[in-house]
């Protein structure tokens, strides 16, 4: 889908040729003499229309007005968050409509957050899974005008919100294809693409280049699966060489069938989302890669399937992780901790400034949190206000639980370092505390997206979260970091590299 920006006033878009028209109606909204003014001011007279934010009302062929379709939606304040909300069902409410260009009128007076909101609340009302079916219908939309009082002042808000609106849909799409297609061999060619189209590095790792490295946990988990592992450094040079990045860790596991420990066989088809952490990661880097900010970001991505096969790990089993700490598997369907662990000591090679971790990690997370806020738990208290207050400004979401060392008792082994389970009570804090033991070099933070990656029942599919929130944090900080000098390309260090470069096999 194409966005454009325009300066437009009501006027103005009375007179655009266009499928259909979006007008955002404030509860301050005072009618002007333009026709979309009158249609409004004569709607909210009649109270046929309330501007409370989702309440729409649809005008066909209105007088003076050159587009057939109108949507009123109300927006409340016309905040970020109202817009969103008002663009969403509006949007929703075209969506068999037929129509392929639209332009939407945000309120006089709006603000960068309402730009952000209405461009990518757009982009979610209007996404459609339609990749593997016979007939892929219902992605119509085109093309999305968006009209402003100033377009100039908008513009690097207006381009961030496009680049966040790629990165969700791409995420989306990854995390809803089916389990045959999506394989971790897959996930591998898909952050190849992004790296060839968009300049990052990458480098994807296969069963024996993991093996070498040491990473004794993760392979454990893939052992029991006939699609081999797959582990995918991707890098975003924005800063400057010697910038210590940002990392971000993506739990990938393609499917989860709970290993020996099987999981119930009613909705295990949604085990493919369990690589919403690696999505999550793979549309930040989407996005990343329209934006271009001035920020050095690494990408980790451990991902496999975890399957009941004959050489699957078993409950009892001992691993070594890289680390070198080991670990009592006690239940084989806490597999994601035992991936990431691994993936979060190779992040220690980067010298990062924070690193963050994305898992649908807990079925314990959801009991607390529900599908509204994901769950946040970290080690650093700066880190985590930064991403509280990302998710703030992206409509995404987190809310931060406690990390106190006493939830680390259940996970005391007789026979290892530790164990992977430590009991039903906290169980997203003692997963949490699990990760935290792999993460004591460097500033960390675990999102535990369980709840807000994918949703179910009719609505069933990926989210796209917490891609929002990853963006915004990481634009946050490339504005805060202070602008530096080129390097010289003599004082230019290399990337850190695993220490094998032979192709995945």
């Amino acid at each position: 889908m194409d966005f454009e920006l325009n300066t437009l006033n009501l006027a103005d878009a009375a007179r655009e040729k266009c499928d259909a028209i979006v007008m955002l109606v404030t509860s301050t909204f005072k009618a002007g003499k333009d026709p979309l003014s009158l249609l409004a001011g004569e709607a909210l007279k009649a109270k046929h229309l309330e501007a409370k934010a989702g309440k729409l009302l649809q005008a066909y062929r209105s007088a003076g007005i050159a587009a057939p379709r109108v949507v009123l939606a109300g927006a409340g304040d016309g905040s970020g968050k109202k817009v969103h909300a008002a663009v969403a069902a509006a949007v929703a409410s075209l969506r068999s409509s037929g129509a392929k260009r639209l332009l939407i009128c945000l309120p006089a007076g709006s603000a960068e957050d309402a730009v952000r909101a209405a461009v990518v609340g757009t982009a979610e009302a209007s996404y459609v899974y339609v990749t593997t079916k016979s007939k892929p219908e219902g992605r119509e939309l085109q093309r999305v005008h968006v009209a402003v009082e100033d377009s100039q002042r908008f513009k690097a808000a207006f381009a961030a919100a496009k680049g966040v609106a790629s990165g969700i849909e791409f995420a989306r799409e990854i995390a809803n294809l089916p389990p045959n297609i999506a394989t971790p061999t897959r996930l591998g060619e898909e952050a190849k693409g992004l790296a060839k189209a968009h300049g990052f590095q990458c480098e994807v790792m296969g069963p024996k280049e993991i093996a070498r490295i040491g990473m004794g946990s993760f392979l454990s988990v893939a052992q029991g699966s006939e699609q081999p592992a797959r582990f995918i450094v991707l890098q975003h040079q924005g800063g400057a060489a010697g910038d210590a990045p940002i990392v971000l860790v993506g739990k990938g596991i393609t499917f989860d069938s709970g290993g020996i420990s099987i999981k119930p066989s009613a909705e295990m088809d949604e085990m493919k989302f369990d690589m919403g952490g690696a999505a999550s990661v793979l549309g930040t880097f989407r996005a990343l890669g329209d934006i271009q900010p001035a920020i050095n970001v690494v990408g980790l991505i451990p991902t496999c399937e975890n399957m009941p096969d004959g050489k699957a790990v078993k409950p009892g089993d001992i691993v070594t992780s890289l680390s070198g700490q080991t670990i009592e598997i006690l239940n084989t369907d806490a597999e994601g901790r035992l991936i990431l662990c691994d993936a979060l000591t190779y992040a220690e090679r980067f010298k990062p400034s924070a690193v963050v971790d994305i898992a649908t990690l807990t079925g314990a997370c959801v009991v607390a949190l529900g599908g509204v806020r994901s769950g946040l738990f970290s080690s650093d208290d700066a880190l985590a206000s930064a991403l509280s207050a990302a998710g703030e400004a992206a409509l995404d979401l987190c809310w931060r639980m406690p990390l106190d060392d006493e939830y680390a008792d259940g996970l005391k082994s007789n026979f290892a370092d530790v164990a992977n389970v430590g009991g039903r009570a906290g169980g997203a804090i003692t997963a949490a505390k699990f990760l935290q033991r792999f993460a004591a070099k460097f500033p960390w933070a675990h999102l535990d997206v369980a709840g807000t990656a994918w949703k179910s029942g009719a609505a069933k599919g990926a989210t796209g979260r917490p891609v929002g929130l990853l963006v915004q944090y990481l634009l946050t900080e490339a504005a805060n970091r202070p602008v530096a000098k080129p390097a010289k390309k003599a004082a230019t260090k290399p990337a850190p590299k695993s220490r094998s470069k032979a192709k995945a096999k």
